[in-house]
């Protein structure tokens, strides 16, 4: 064989070999491969908090301080920076939200800042496969807001949190070093959630009492879409007509000013109640200050189901009102024979001495 067409077969193989042989070795700047998962210096991390149902994920790696200057150094000022370490930290949102007052769509983004002395932009940006934010490019953005930095308890680990969380809003805190840089996100819960409750509401769900009564009560809960909630409580009856779902549409009539059809859907819905159903009832209406009603309920579940462990409870809150302890004390008595669990018998024995002490147990 002659050396020319040697040289054509041995070349390739040597070429493959020296560029399999530099992507081997491929390293990050703070020197580990790309290759295998190994360790890294800045470990890996995940948090993630949910607010109404929108879930907030931000994913992204802890660089440590250990001993250096971060931000004005390491971290410069004025320069676009990954927010964390290695790939794009990321921040991802279930539901459309909105981010110190502007709107920003559901999705998954690259999170970057720019660090500043007394001000900070915090970048979300539609590219989020990136590495850091070396390719990172302004026309990419999908939202900037500027915010004001803090001054922190030292974070040697760059971290994550979620703070002052409320039903429609968080804030998003990076701490690092001795800096914290918040960043508030709102959700409009109660749109997301009705947009939500008509998706579900197609499936299964519709033919099942269980589903028109809980989205009627999400609707009564929050006082919105009430004409709405009242279709879907009638849809509840129509699938089984129930103490709960009669009870809630007579809940939703009262709402709408409708006090006629909501006493007699209250009735209808009293006339079907068991016992335990009864007792909390009349609870509420404790809860409610209309003491006079919770007592005459507890009288007449006494006529229906005298038996019944939780009836001897409520002649006992009864008589306790009136300040019959002796009365109530008995009543207290029978109802520990019958009582099912330990933690209610616990309760119980706790109402007994109140009662022989002659203490009020409705106080």
């Amino acid at each position: 064989m002659s050396r020319i067409p040697l040289l054509k077969l041995v070349f390739p193989v040597l070429v493959a070999t020296l560029c399999l042989s530099s992507l081997s070795y491929a390293q990050t700047a703070t020197g580990e491969t790309l290759m295998l998962n190994l360790p890294r210096a800045s470990q890996h991390a995940l948090v993630s908090q949910r607010i109404g149902i929108t879930d907030i994920t931000i994913n992204y790696h802890r660089p440590l301080v250990n001993g250096r200057q971060i931000f004005g150094k390491v971290v410069p000022y004025g320069q676009v920076w990954r927010a964390g370490a290695n790939e794009n930290t990321t921040i991802k949102f279930t539901d459309p939200v909105s981010i110190e007052g502007d709107a920003l769509d559901r999705g998954i983004y690259g999170l970057h800042m720019i660090p500043g002395e007394n001000e900070w932009t915090v970048i979300f940006s539609k590219t989020s496969t990136a590495w850091g934010s070396f390719s990172y490019k302004q026309d990419e953005d999908a939202l900037r807001v500027t915010v004001k930095p803090q001054a922190s308890d030292f974070h040697n680990a760059l971290a994550y949190d979620f703070d002052d969380v409320k039903p429609d809003s968080t804030v998003v805190i990076m701490r690092w070093d001795k800096v914290a840089v918040p960043f508030k996100v709102s959700v409009d819960v109660n749109a997301i959630v009705t947009a939500s409750i008509r998706e579900q509401i197609r499936g299964l769900n519709q033919y099942y009492w269980e589903g028109w009564d809980d989205a009627a009560g999400y609707f009564l809960a929050n006082k919105i879409n009430l004409d709405e909630a009242l279709k879907d409580e009638d849809q509840s009856i129509q699938a089984e007509e129930r103490y709960d779902n009669l009870m809630s549409k007579s809940k939703i009539l009262e709402a709408l000013g409708r006090t006629q059809d909501a006493a007699m859907f209250r009735t209808k819905a009293l006339d079907m109640a068991n016992a335990q159903q009864l007792y909390v009832y009349a609870r509420q209406l404790q809860g409610e200050k209309k003491q006079d009603e919770a007592f005459a309920l507890y009288r007449s579940t006494a006529k229906k189901f005298p038996d019944y462990w939780l009836t001897h409870v409520g002649l006992a809150r009864a008589y306790s009102a009136q300040g019959d302890f002796d009365s109530a004390a008995k009543e207290v008595k029978l109802s520990l024979a019958g009582v099912p669990d330990a933690n209610n018998k616990a309760r119980l024995e706790d109402f007994l001495k109140k009662l022989q002490a002659k203490q009020d147990i409705n106080q």
